[in-house]
């Protein structure tokens, strides 16, 4: 599908000099001369390069189509993770280099849309909060929670957080699984 410059948004996947790319980010900019024009950084991901493009709003570009499936995570090997489609039971597997440090926050049974191209799994989107135990962390000091400060944890699947003070070893909490920070406490 054809979408004008002016159109891009950060998320999105385009097929831009025969590759894939995923937008990063974008800036609209109207300069005093000339036309406007939207400042693209995209990232290929096939060849795990940058690009920064100038998009004008007559200008088109294509957008991927994508095929989104819901499937539930089953089990992982050392090179992959396994999810199973519900209603086909069809079994895909899923490199452990497209998911990297979130890979962690898989569970069983847990619900993810993984986005296909061309039938080949590109990206995997797990819900937005996860619920994680507290494996270890520091004891809080007292008076610390007059800063903002937050302090280092350790959670059950052995990911690395930072949590506000008042957290204690044990404690359930939820953690943004876009950027893999603390939200709140259960």
């Amino acid at each position: 599908m054809k979408i004008s410059g002016n159109e891009i948004k950060p998320g999105m996947l385009l097929e831009h000099k025969n590759d894939l790319w995923e937008v990063l980010k974008t800036q609209h900019v109207k300069p005093g001369k000339g036309g406007a024009f939207n400042q693209v950084e995209m990232k290929s991901l096939n060849k795990q390069t940058k690009l920064n493009e100038r998009f004008r709003s007559s200008d088109t570009v294509e957008r991927a189509n994508l095929d989104e499936i819901k499937l539930n995570y089953l089990y992982e090997d050392e090179r992959c993770y396994y999810f199973m489609n519900q209603k086909t039971f069809e079994q895909t597997e899923v490199s452990k280099n497209l998911l990297g440090e979130k890979g962690k926050l898989l569970s069983e049974n847990l619900e993810v849309i993984i986005n296909f191209y061309n039938e080949k799994p590109i990206s995997v989107e797990l819900p937005k909060q996860i619920n994680c135990k507290i494996k270890t962390t520091d004891a809080s000091i007292k008076g610390q929670t007059v800063s903002s400060s937050y302090k280092p944890a350790i959670l059950e699947n052995n990911l690395n957080v930072q949590v506000p003070p008042f957290i204690e070893t044990g404690d359930e909490i939820i953690i943004d699984s876009r950027n893999l920070e603390y939200v709140k406490k259960v």
